[in-house]
């Protein structure tokens, strides 16, 4: 049989079939060290073949093989710095939620993201959330946020989970389609999906009063069919978003705007750092380019894993 996995809890699967039944599958034993470094070796969005075993009174699918990817979200393990973990796959797009605070978005958390998705052709869209909450000059921030990631050719939206504000829009992009929402723990992932699909009722919690972090209320990656036809994958919260598997020579082709300007630099090598006659540095001098993008590029090249919850805004040059 043949199915898209809909949930992945480490060592259980749920299968939907091409009948629209669901199965609860596990691994064949030796498929999991087929040279696979991810903790996850199968990720919810894949497309799995799998057969049903009948033991006793129980009835259990037994996956065989995974069709390859199209796509798929990648990063770093949190506890297992030389393994990956893959959080989706066979994505049509993916919205980012973005929150200024309660708990805040850095940019080097964003900027790694949208690197992540560039590189395996994923188009994302950036939600700015909780604009019920803002005051004026906290507004004019996000305005400013949303018009520098415009400016490169992402589509940006304001949004209130809580209230619906601009709901609408979102839902619109999604129709007919495979999408995932990602974030920190608290952006309002699950809030939002409950907002579009009322009939999920996602677990949400608080923000934490006393970290102005997130709880993880997602504890593994599910995906839900939507009345109004197409998909939604719900994710844990993200602290951190190592990149992996990416050539110091490639990253700049994954920021949009370096990349047109990559023909313009003297040499054909240039990665943006101390080369001489660099498009993308005297567009930096000329501001024709992001300082805080740059900065994320910088640490992404240069190989600084250590701190991605760095506030680029507030260094000066």
């Amino acid at each position: 049989m043949r199915g898209t996995v809909y949930k992945s809890t480490g060592s259980w699967y749920t299968i939907k079939a091409a009948d629209g039944e669901f199965y609860e599958c596990r691994i064949k034993g030796k498929f999991r060290i087929k040279g696979i470094k991810s903790t996850n070796p199968i990720a919810v969005g894949d497309i799995v073949e799998f057969a049903i075993e009948e033991g006793g009174d129980e009835t259990v699918g037994i996956i065989s093989a995974i069709e390859e990817r199209r796509n798929y979200v990648i990063r770093k393990s949190v506890n297992l710095s030389k393994q990956t973990h893959i959080i989706a796959s066979n994505l049509d797009q993916v919205f980012l939620l973005v929150t200024l605070n309660n708990p805040k978005t850095y940019p080097i958390f964003i900027d790694r993201f949208l690197a992540t998705a560039e590189a395996y052709d994923i188009p994302v869209t950036l939600l700015f959330n909780k604009i019920d909450t803002y005051n004026l000059e906290e507004l004019a921030e996000v305005k400013y946020l949303a018009e520098l990631y415009r400016n490169i050719g992402y589509t940006c939206i304001g949004i209130s989970a809580k209230t619906g504000n601009n709901v609408d829009k979102v839902k619109e992009l999604m129709v007919d389609k495979i999408s995932m929402f990602a974030g920190n723990s608290g952006a309002g992932k699950s809030t939002l999906i409950n907002t579009i699909e009322p009939t999920l009722d996602i677990k949400t919690a608080r923000i934490s009063e006393q970290h102005l972090q997130g709880q993880h209320t997602t504890t593994f990656a599910e995906m839900y069919d939507l009345g109004f036809g197409g998909s939604i994958i719900d994710t844990p919260g993200i602290k951190g978003f190592g990149v992996v598997d990416m050539d110091k020579q490639e990253i700049g082709d994954y920021f949009p705007e370096f990349f047109a300007l990559k023909s313009e630099c003297k040499f054909n090598n240039c990665i943006h750092l101390d080369e001489p006659h660099c498009a993308v540095k005297e567009a930096l001098d000329q501001e024709k380019v992001s300082w805080s993008r740059y900065k994320s590029y910088v640490q992404i090249v240069t190989g600084e894993e250590e701190n991605y919850r760095t506030d680029l805004f507030g260094e000066k040059k």
